[in-house]
């Protein structure tokens, strides 16, 4: 008796008919509040007789929880309570923290896996009237890195308070990682009602944001994955997605999309197009190709600008409109970039000494640390003249790499290298980039120039660039001249330069002499009169 006394823990035997027989002082200390009266009902004792013992958790009216052990014994029970309060309030506190986000204070994608576990186990019915969305900040980044990860913490608990005044209460928010948040839609009918909610979160979270005196602006995208979409499981419906957000991205017209089936394939094809395009550079599938720019003024050729082909052996001749893109979005156009930029600077090392070569570099290169060492590499390796590399660059560089861009402008153009701006016309702040950084030259987008004889509008843009070049010391370029024509519409409206079919179509790097042999022949001839190419 008195080992059993001493024992800590809360030990009875209880008779058959709910009498406790004996106690220790511990069982007495956790229940002499309660009458044995009383202690038989809360304990469940008459349900006992219809169990072999075990394990069960009782719990009282004033909240406590206690975990009862029982052992069969021939003349009653033999019972060892504890009082487990404590330690449910704290596996509930785990559980909590495990599946929260503690930045934001959301869910965090281990608690979004485990609804979504549960609603795919549960009926059709429930399941059809769910959707996952997927939330993503466009310019995040950007954010973080120029004004701190305290500001972009910051942002991202102002925008999870955004997304939970924008769902209903039934509904799960979840942060995944990064800037991306998840959210679950209960009980509303699908995709309908998640249109309506990704629509709402797009202008919602798109609106400006102060965080210490800086005014910030992000742009939201959604994803939308209906449940009711056949699903093996968690990530399958995870990835749909994603998929959705994806093409929400690359739409940014909408800001949303919903996943459709065939997103898959085309996410496959794109995989499969990018496993290509490494092969292709490791392999030199790449080849470049020159068209020939003309001086109007001097009638005659002064440059080639150098055109990326891409000719594989199981696809076929592959258009850069299809393969520049997934390039640039992947990365790799930077050591394809570096490959253009190094042909083009070896095959025009020999060619005349008065003939240029242009070089398109994208705003992906221009974020590249080492664009600069690498163009001024190229030109000491094939010894060619800085004075006759052009580097084209679209609008997209100065937008994108602004911080960065016009000072690796700068010290390119300094070696004498020329510059120009590429696609004029057709950006949102071209004329601000004209008065921030001095252009060698503006090329005149193509749709403007063809579209001359049917919108007298586009001429007016072409006269007024030609205007804008002339009075800023720039030489401007018309691009996509392919009939007599269109030539002596933009010689009349003041191009100094013209390129397209009319001239010659891209050549290849072994009929470049010929090609300016027999121009160099006809130009007595072409000069009789103005608007004769040959």
């Amino acid at each position: 008796m008195s080992a059993f006394a001493a024992i800590d823990s809360a030990l009875a035997m209880i008779a058959p008919d709910g009498r406790i027989m004996m106690a220790n002082p511990a069982f007495g200390r956790l229940f002499g509040d309660i009458s044995s009266e009383d202690l038989q009902a809360r304990l469940l004792i008459e349900s006992w007789r219809n169990l072999e013992g075990g394990e069960r958790v009782v719990l009282f009216p004033d909240g406590r929880s206690f975990l009862i052990r029982t052992n069969i014994l021939p003349s009653g029970y033999f019972v060892c309570a504890s009082d487990i309060t404590d330690q449910l309030a704290r596996d509930a506190r785990d559980a909590r923290l495990v599946r929260t986000d503690r930045l934001t204070e959301l869910g965090n994608r281990r608690l979004l896996r485990e609804r979504l576990q549960d609603l795919l186990d549960s009926s059709p019915a429930v399941r059809g009237d769910c959707a996952l969305l997927t939330v993503d900040l466009d310019r995040f980044r950007a954010v973080n890195d120029a004004l701190g990860r305290n500001i972009g913490d910051a942002l991202l608990c102002l925008v999870s308070k955004r997304i939970r005044s924008a769902v209903s209460d039934v509904d799960i928010v979840t942060r995944l990682y990064g800037d991306q948040f998840g959210i679950i839609q209960f009980g509303r009918a699908q995709p309908d009602s998640a249109v309506i909610l990704a629509k709402r979160l797009c202008d919602l979270l798109s609106r400006p944001y102060m965080l210490e005196g800086q005014l910030i602006d992000v742009t939201a995208r959604v994803g939308i994955a209906p449940l009711a979409l056949e699903a093996a499981d968690v990530d399958q419906v995870m990835k749909n997605a994603d998929l959705a957000l994806n093409r929400a991205r690359q739409d940014r017209a909408t800001g949303y999309c919903v996943f459709e089936s065939g997103m898959d394939e085309t996410v496959k094809a794109r995989r499969a197009l990018e496993t290509d395009l490494r092969r292709a550079l490791a392999l030199r599938e790449f080849a470049l190709v020159y068209q020939p720019q003309f001086d109007l003024q001097t009638r005659r050729v002064t440059g080639f600008e150098a055109l990326l082909r891409w000719n594989s052996p199981t696809r076929g001749t592959v258009s850069p409109l299809d393969f520049i893109p997934l390039a640039e979005e992947t990365g790799i156009i930077n050591p394809i970039g570096e490959w253009v930029l190094r042909t083009a600077c070896r095959d025009a090392a020999n060619w005349p000494a008065d003939i240029t070569v242009a070089v398109n570099i994208s705003a992906v290169q221009f974020a590249h640390r080492t664009l600069a060492t690498t163009v001024l590499s190229a030109l000491s390796d094939s010894d060619l003249d800085p004075r006759r590399l052009e580097l084209e660059i679209t609008e997209s560089v100065m937008l994108d790499a602004r911080g960065t861009a016009l000072g690796v402008l700068q010290r390119l153009r300094g070696t004498g290298i020329r510059v120009s701006l590429d696609d004029f016309g057709t950006g949102y702040s071209s004329l601000g980039y004209l008065r921030s950084f001095p252009f060698d030259k503006i090329k005149i987008d193509q749709s403007f120039v063809r579209g001359t004889a049917e919108d007298p509008g586009n001429r007016a843009i072409v006269r007024a660039i030609a205007s804008l070049g002339q009075n800023l010391g720039m030489a401007t370029v018309a691009e996509g001249v392919e009939t007599a024509e269109h030539l002596e519409r933009v010689a009349a409206d003041g191009c100094t330069h013209v390129q397209g079919y009319l001239i010659s179509r891209p050549i290849s790097p072994e009929q470049v002499d010929g090609f300016l042999a027999a121009k160099s022949a006809e130009e007595t001839e072409c000069r009789d009169d103005p608007f004769q190419v040959a």
